[in-house]
């Protein structure tokens, strides 16, 4: 956009491509205005060098974003009434609590998680998870524990986050 010479267009396929938010889009449209350039929309024919074209894109903006509002109000009333109805979003679990229980037992008995995996046919990593939340369930200290020392670490480390 900076290379624009005055008096050219930024051609798009259609105004939605260009940005999220109408706020986006005049962000946008008035950095090729500052620019000295033109917007042109290849699929809904409108060319912002023109008063009506300006008028007309701002007007397709909030209507897109009005769209992609009631969506998501859609979408979180749908949600809404799932989890009332006793359903909840996301993966179903691995294991059953009985499966659960017999793997923490297993490791506790000392058996390793590798060997465990193999007999549920399920990564180690899997098993470790588990294990981690079970310790993390008992002992919430080890929670903050395990927190502080990621921050040290990451300290020493020079790694911000």
């Amino acid at each position: 956009m900076n290379a624009n010479k005055p008096a050219e267009s930024k051609c798009w396929n259609s105004g939605s491509d260009s940005s999220q938010t109408l706020k986006d889009l005049l962000l946008i449209l008035e950095r090729i205005t500052a620019a000295g350039a033109g917007f042109r929309s290849l699929t809904e024919s409108i060319d912002t060098t023109v008063p009506a074209g300006r008028m007309m894109m701002q007007m397709l903006g909030a209507f897109a974003e009005y769209e992609r509002e009631m969506v998501k109000e859609r979408t979180q009333a749908g949600l809404k009434a799932a989890r009332a109805q006793g359903r909840h979003g996301g993966r179903r679990p691995k294991f059953t609590q009985a499966q659960r229980a017999e793997i923490l037992s297993m490791l506790t008995a000392g058996r390793p998680a590798a060997e465990v995996a193999r007999l549920f046919q399920v990564h180690r990593a899997t098993i470790s998870r588990l294990n981690a939340a079970s310790r993390q369930a008992q002992n919430p200290l080890w929670t903050i524990f395990v927190l502080e020392m990621t921050c040290l670490l990451r300290r020493i480390a020079g790694i911000s986050g």
